[in-house]
């Protein structure tokens, strides 16, 4: 009853004009990217949307300006050259709200591309390691192409479709992209002790990207009973869900279960969640829905910026003028940890670049973006300690940030602030 086709004969829906969404992160559908990208001569003006992908992105290349124009709703390292060479931009949107403007047209897809499960018994295939929007995409595009893959781990949760919604496919059998898990580094050891700290037993975690997420959790081997609440989990929890730390019994949403909207780390990862009912995939707009979030007590979010001022602004989407990553749920989660019941909401960072700058500033640069506000922040954590904003007038809020940055720039960024606030 259902056949697959080639992928150069799947792709032949999409036209000149049409918007064609990609599934995000590792569930990136390489083979239907690529038969997209042959057809460069005979498309224009395709717009490729999509959060970050791993992969190759040949579409995005500035040569091919005339076929395709890329749309990033977060910015991946593999788009951020055809931005700057100005052939995409990049839309600024919460994690939590991009389910939406596809499913109210705000945004509309003619074109959706994924990569999925083999279908099951009763014709059942799963999203496997990305939900995220996918789910409102497949639901308001005209036209659904699938990357059928054996090695797509099967996850629990949201991401379940069936055949029959897939209006074409394709069988590949490829690994799914991983990442390679980066050497932790003195300062984030550092880092990540000063945010075990702060979490107690019971707390709930959500996790970013990254080197700190990881050396939190080598922390965190003798807390107990913690739970996952997050938009993306990694290698880093298996670990500890093996040996117990991590259960979820304290969870006030969905208790017993680790919960994710996406994943990305190694093939350990994908075997491991693989038909595993502990972790549970849910869509972006459930799982960073801050009136979710809240109802768990002890939420603890942990995320990043790319610098911080003195008052408490947070830039974690831009270096300047320069667009480097997104929105995301960041702030999804820093206002979900907010009113959770004993949460912490936790920005973590290096005290300064590897170029020896400082990442605690008196003001944010030119054409930096505050991602979130200096009203949201709550505790800053770098190698020096942890800095609690909460509550704090903007004089406290500055003795406090001072005093966790670099030694080297505590004496200027003190000075330049004073300068201009004289305070």
């Amino acid at each position: 009853m259902y056949k697959s086709v080639s992928a150069e004969e799947a792709v032949k829906i999409i036209k000149s004009n049409d918007r064609v969404y990609i599934q995000a992160a590792a569930a990136a559908p390489q083979a239907l990217i690529n038969a997209m990208t042959a057809r460069s001569e005979e498309l224009r003006n395709v717009e490729i949307c999509h959060l970050h992908i791993e992969g190759e992105v040949p579409y995005a290349n500035p040569e091919l300006r005339d076929s395709f124009y890329v749309n990033s709703f977060f910015v991946g390292p593999n788009v951020r050259h055809t931005l700057l060479a100005g052939n995409g931009s990049y839309t600024p949107v919460f994690l939590s709200e991009l389910p939406i403007l596809f499913k109210r047209n705000i945004i509309d897809i003619d074109v959706t591309l994924i990569q999925v499960s083999p279908p099951d018994k009763h014709g059942y295939c799963s999203l496997g390691v990305s939900v995220m929007a996918a789910l409102a995409a497949i639901e308001n595009a005209d036209h659904v192409i699938a990357q059928i893959n054996p090695q797509m781990p099967r996850t629990h949760g949201d991401g379940i479709i069936h055949i029959s919604e897939l209006d074409s496919f394709v069988e590949v059998d490829e690994p799914i992209h991983t990442i390679k898990i980066p050497k932790i580094t003195e300062v984030e050891h550092r880092i990540g002790g000063n945010i075990a700290e702060l979490i107690d037993d019971k707390s709930t975690l959500q996790m970013g990207i990254g080197n700190i997420p990881n050396a939190v959790l080598q922390r965190l081997g003798n807390h107990k009973n913690l739970g996952l609440h997050t938009e993306m989990l990694s290698d880093g929890v298996i670990d500890l869900i093996l040996s117990n730390v991590i259960n979820g019994d304290f969870k006030g949403v969905n208790p017993g279960r680790a919960m994710a909207t996406f994943l990305l780390g190694t093939k350990r990862l994908y075997d491991y969640v693989d038909d595993n009912p502990f972790i549970e995939m849910r869509t972006a707009d459930y799982v960073n829905d801050i009136s979710v979030i809240q109802q768990n007590k002890r939420m603890v979010a942990i995320n990043s910026a790319i610098e911080i001022d003195l008052t408490g602004q947070v830039c974690a989407d831009s270096i300047g003028t320069r667009f480097y990553s997104g929105v995301g749920g960041q702030v999804d989660f820093i206002r979900g940890a907010s009113l959770s019941e004993g949460g912490k909401a936790i920005i973590a960072m290096p005290s300064q670049t590897k170029r020896g700058e400082s990442k605690i500033v008196p003001f944010l640069k030119k054409g930096a973006g505050v991602v979130t506000t200096r009203s949201n922040v709550h505790y800053v954590v770098t190698e020096f300690g942890a800095a609690n904003l909460y509550g704090k007038t903007l004089k406290q809020r500055k003795e406090a940030l001072v005093a966790i940055a670099h030694p080297d720039h505590r004496e200027e960024i003190d000075r330049e602030y004073f300068d201009a606030f004289k305070m």
